[in-house]
């Protein structure tokens, strides 16, 4: 019989053969991956319907292919033999059992899973990853890749809004919500496809299902009625975070969504109201704001985003405030109520008074707290931190159970998938014995709000802390030529300086392209290059870049395009 090329994704009829992942004589099972399909929507795995035998390779790598065209021609299991009797109940029962050995499993394939999978192939470890849900975790279906695609639809209209300001006039602008989340899933499914892609091509096992731990030993992963008990050598845990619950009276209403839910709603609204100002509920402000609709946000504490330095803070308070969001600190909220008409009203305290919000749609943006459901870790012995919110690292985030590593989200640590991933590899390097560190201090933290933010090292409010003597130079981005020209002078670059030690040990934007610029920072400040070799480094004109350069001249003689 013939394998054939029988679907594609969307509306494409033909694709490009990429790595073909059997042999002639090789026995294949039900899910495995024979090839991979190139498109121009990404890369996806061509997976065996059938438990057989391939006779023959009827494609090569590189070959244009057509829907209906013969892949493999092979000979399935009880193919020419009597057909035995089937067992519809025993099917129904029993389902696939499975033992598997390995070098390194990972449970979980977000961020930091798939990227030491990855990694760790192309070392010549032997390798299987499990996922139950998506491959790419929270953040590439959910978290990261997902907001940044509708931020760029946000800024587009947003941009369309103000095309006066650039001389252009535009009229009967219109926003579709659908097409917006449509756009934003068809980027996550090639990037998605992308990653099943990448693992089938290093040769790592892909297993569905979820995982728990049945000792230190062993891991039984489950999909449905099939059962696969996996031992490995070493064991990754990045099974990432979930979104942390509270208890609302109210939040079980029809028209509260959560970050996950406000990915998918399709509907276009008037209202919202966001209950957090941290950094999800501030993306989602202005994801909202840009596309004209009225935002208020209620945060607890007395500022908003308090993991940044404090005039970051209170910039991005005031270039809210200036877009038209409401913005309540210092505030609680007590209740969700629903009115007549249907829509919510959201009832806080602040002040010493009781107050109300009335809005089509209410967003809670509380974070996130570490996935472990049903993973069973104290079976392996596997303790959790003092706060018994995440699992217990040493500095080669190795959990107690000395063969078994637990990366991100999971630590309770640092919440950044950038973070995951560089532990991932830092994990690696560990088992195969290569001195691995991560610099926990030099990690860049960005937030995708409108201007962007992005910061590295020490807060103002850190150094002081640790009772540094410290120098401080900003440079505001309405003294730079490139800001000006695209229309985004609000924000600027604060640098700090430790005086003890000449180092700059701190680096907070607030402004155009700061998520591209906090790279250069990060890169000066872990290489230690000194503030001379930054002066008489030459930057791009006209670039945002060069505010880098005006700020780090600041410590010395000023600014050379600035004067206050």
């Amino acid at each position: 019989m013939d394998i054939k090329l029988e679907q594609l994704t969307g509306h494409e009829k033909k694709s490009r053969v990429g790595k073909i992942n059997i042999s002639v004589g090789e026995s294949v099972s039900v899910g495995q991956t024979l090839l991979q399909l190139e498109s121009k929507k990404g890369n996806s795995p061509f997976n065996s319907k059938y438990k057989c035998v391939i006779n023959e390779i009827l494609v090569e790598e590189g070959q244009e292919i057509e829907l209906d065209q013969g892949l493999f021609k092979v000979t399935a299991e009880n193919e020419g033999k009597e057909k035995p009797k089937l067992d519809y109940f025993g099917g129904m029962i029993y389902g696939k059992k499975e033992q598997l050995q390995a070098d390194l499993l990972i449970i979980g394939a977000g961020p930091g899973g798939y990227v030491s999978a990855i990694y760790a192939a192309k070392r010549g470890i032997k390798t299987v990853i499990v996922e139950k849900l998506s491959m790419g975790g929270t953040c590439l279906n959910v978290g990261c890749i997902p907001t940044k695609a509708l931020i760029k639809s946000s800024e587009v209209f947003h941009n369309i809004m103000k095309a006066e300001d650039f001389g252009i006039t535009v009229k009967d602008v219109q926003l579709d919500m659908a097409k917006v989340i449509d756009k934003k899933d068809e980027i996550k499914n090639t990037l998605v496809s992308g990653i099943d892609y990448l693992l089938s091509k290093n040769n790592v096992r892909i297993i569905r299902g979820s995982a728990s731990f049945v000792n230190d030993k062993q891991v039984l992963v489950k999909n449905g009625k099939d059962e696969y008990t996996i031992e490995a050598t070493d064991t990754i845990i990045a099974t990432g975070s979930k979104i942390a619950n509270i208890n609302l009276p109210g939040i079980d209403h029809e028209f509260v969504l959560n970050s996950t839910s406000a990915l998918k709603h399709k509907e276009n609204i008037s209202s919202i109201t966001i209950i957090g100002g941290g950094v999800i509920g501030m993306e989602f402000a202005f994801i909202y704001s840009n596309f004209g609709i009225q935002v208020n946000v209620i945060e607890f504490c007395d500022r908003l985003l308090t993991m940044v330095d404090a005039e970051v803070s209170a910039e991005i308070k005031e270039i809210a405030m200036d877009r038209g969001i409401g913005v309540y600190t210092g505030a609680k909220v007590t209740k969700i109520e629903k009115d007549q008409s249907g829509k919510a009203i959201v009832i806080f305290e602040m002040d010493n008074s009781e107050k109300f919000i009335t809005s089509e749609k209410v967003l809670v943006a509380i974070g996130r707290t570490p996935n472990m459901d049903d993973l069973d870790i104290e079976k392996a012995g596997i303790a959790l931190n003092e706060k018994g919110k995440g699992i217990s690292v040493n500095e080669h985030l190795q959990t107690s159970a000395e063969h078994i590593y637990a990366i991100g989200d999971v630590t309770n640590r640092i919440q950044l998938a950038h973070v995951a991933s560089h532990e991932g590899i830092a994990v690696v390097d560990h088992i195969l014995g290569t001195p691995s560190h991560v610099d926990y201090g030099m990690v860049p933290n960005v937030i995708f709000t409108s201007p962007e933010i992005a910061s590295v090292g020490l807060t103002e409010e850190q150094a002081v802390l640790k009772n540094m003597d410290i120098s401080i130079s900003k440079f505001p981005f309405q003294a730079n030529g490139k800001a000006l020209t695209m229309r985004e002078e609000k924000g600027f670059i604060k640098l700090i300086k430790d005086l003890s030690s000449g180092k700059i040990v701190g680096a907070s934007i607030i402004g155009p392209e700061a998520s591209a610029l906090i790279s250069t920072l990060t890169i000066m400040m872990n290489s230690n290059i000194t503030e001379e070799e930054i002066i008489h480094t030459i930057f791009a004109h006209p670039t945002t870049g060069e505010a880098i350069h005006e700020a780090v001249l600041g410590f010395s003689i000023g600014a050379l395009h600035f004067d206050e």
